[in-house]
């Protein structure tokens, strides 16, 4: 049965009253960018009289910069611009804090998965921009759930919206659209998949200066979709700040991230990342781009037992200044060429070996590290929570994963969860919505 908006937001547990308020911001019929730009000089007005919430973004020497890494909840971040050919968060800069939430959507038909795409977009829009949540008055349940205070500041927060294969089934009539490199996650031989933290018809990456800021975005997400989606697996992960400078440390102790291709440059990006015309792609599909998110668990209680010397012939860099072997700064780019002989098992040259033939496989990276308390054996359970963008998952990701399999490494890392994802394209415009053109094409 079809069930218009309002209706579908109230099934979910929002109240009738706090429909426009809630979801479409403070400002009402002024529409979501007045609340942003009221909520924008209401930010400078706070900044000028304390100079300590002004955020200070802080560049890496290589890679993708990273977002005021010594923030904490009072340094909170500007807002990040939303309309474009692509959507937020991939290409911009990383900011410290970051929640990743795949969900099982149980929208009843396809007019339910359009409300619930919908859904998710107003809340793109409202919650990076920054609002005051509205009163519904002592008799009604709170609008919002108040953990960021009486003023929700936008704090960098980015909410990036990715489909997975499974949402291309029978039950939507979207099969003919599926993106033609979109399957489940390839399981390869040094895995071991937890179906329970695996897959999803959805995924919401969201990330922000600090955790709060991303886990409210999650909270007010769920309770403003539920009955249309439910959580399947989810997990939180962070940035360190440059430890002294360059590029963040993983649980390793090396620094990550550090070579990437430019996706500034539109030539590399559009050779590389983004889905443009003319690659066999459904049309709506251009301006996305796969993500791939895997969980890989770092065992590192075996890890602090490895000689430092043996753990930077793994790595094939230095652990205390990034640089590779041979070399002395981590911006110095490693030549194979006149260093043929070794470590030729080491990770950087597997994953990124530098030949012509292996230039088309090159992926952006963007991880965050994660700790989530102990295992069931009473081990430590920390590790990288890998994303890899990318504009086809087989030339690139998969290609560079096949070189990588049996690396030294396998005995101190384990892939054990994640997806393969297709990050939907941009927003043109104030009135389009997250999937409007795969509907569309579907239709």
């Amino acid at each position: 049965m079809s069930i218009d908006r309002r209706q579908f937001l109230r099934r979910s547990g929002l109240g009738a009253a706090s429909v426009s308020a809630g979801l479409l911001g403070a400002a009402g019929a002024a529409g979501a960018a007045d609340a942003r730009a009221a909520d924008a000089r209401a930010a400078d007005a706070r900044a000028a009289d304390d100079p300590a919430r002004v955020a200070d973004p802080t560049l890496q020497s290589d890679g993708p910069e990273l977002l005021n890494p010594l923030g904490g909840p009072a340094a909170r971040l500007a807002a990040v611009p939303l309309q474009g050919p692509h959507q937020a968060g991939i290409v911009t800069a990383p900011p410290p804090a970051a929640c990743f939430a795949a969900f099982d959507v149980v929208a009843e038909g396809r007019d339910d998965l359009r409300e619930l795409l919908r859904a998710l977009t107003d809340a793109a829009r409202l919650l990076p921009g920054g609002a005051t949540p509205p009163q519904l008055g002592t008799g009604a349940p709170p609008s919002d759930s108040g953990t960021l205070g009486p003023v929700m500041a936008a704090d960098g927060l980015t909410v990036t919206v990715g489909i997975g294969q499974t949402l291309f089934d029978d039950r939507y009539g979207l099969t003919a659209q599926r993106p033609r490199h979109l399957t489940a996650m390839r399981s390869f031989p040094n895995d071991d998949l937890n179906p329970a933290q695996t897959g999803g018809d959805l995924l919401l990456q969201i990330c922000a200066g600090s955790p709060d800021t991303a886990i409210h975005a999650l909270r007010y997400i769920a309770k403003h979709t539920r009955g249309a989606m439910q959580i399947r697996w989810r997990l939180d992960g962070f940035i360190s700040p440059p430890r002294p400078s360059g590029a963040p440390r993983n649980h390793l102790g090396f620094k990550d991230g550090i070579a990437n291709p430019d996706v500034q440059d539109p030539r590399i990006a559009d050779r590389l990342l983004w889905v443009v015309d003319g690659i066999g792609e459904p049309a709506w599909a251009t301006g996305g781009t796969y993500h791939v998110c895997r969980i890989i668990k770092t065992l590192v209680e075996f890890w602090d037992r490895v000689s430092l010397t043996e753990q930077q012939q793994m790595i094939g860099r230095y652990r205390d200044t990034g640089a590779v072997l041979g070399t002395s700064s981590e911006t110095v780019p490693p030549d194979y060429h006149t260093d043929p002989h070794g470590p030729l098992s080491a990770h950087i040259r597997l994953a990124n070996p530098r030949v012509a033939s292996t230039e088309e496989s090159r992926i952006y990276r963007r991880g965050y590290n994660y700790d989530d308390g102990i295992d069931l054996n009473g081990n430590l359970n920390m590790g990288l929570i890998f994303n890899a963008y990318q504009q086809n998952i087989r030339r690139q990701f998969e290609a560079t994963q096949v070189r990588l399999v049996g690396e030294p490494m396998v005995d101190y890392v384990t892939p054990v969860g994640g997806g393969y994802f297709f990050a939907l394209p941009g927003l043109r415009d104030r009135a389009d919505w997250y999937g409007r053109g795969l509907l569309a094409a579907a239709t």
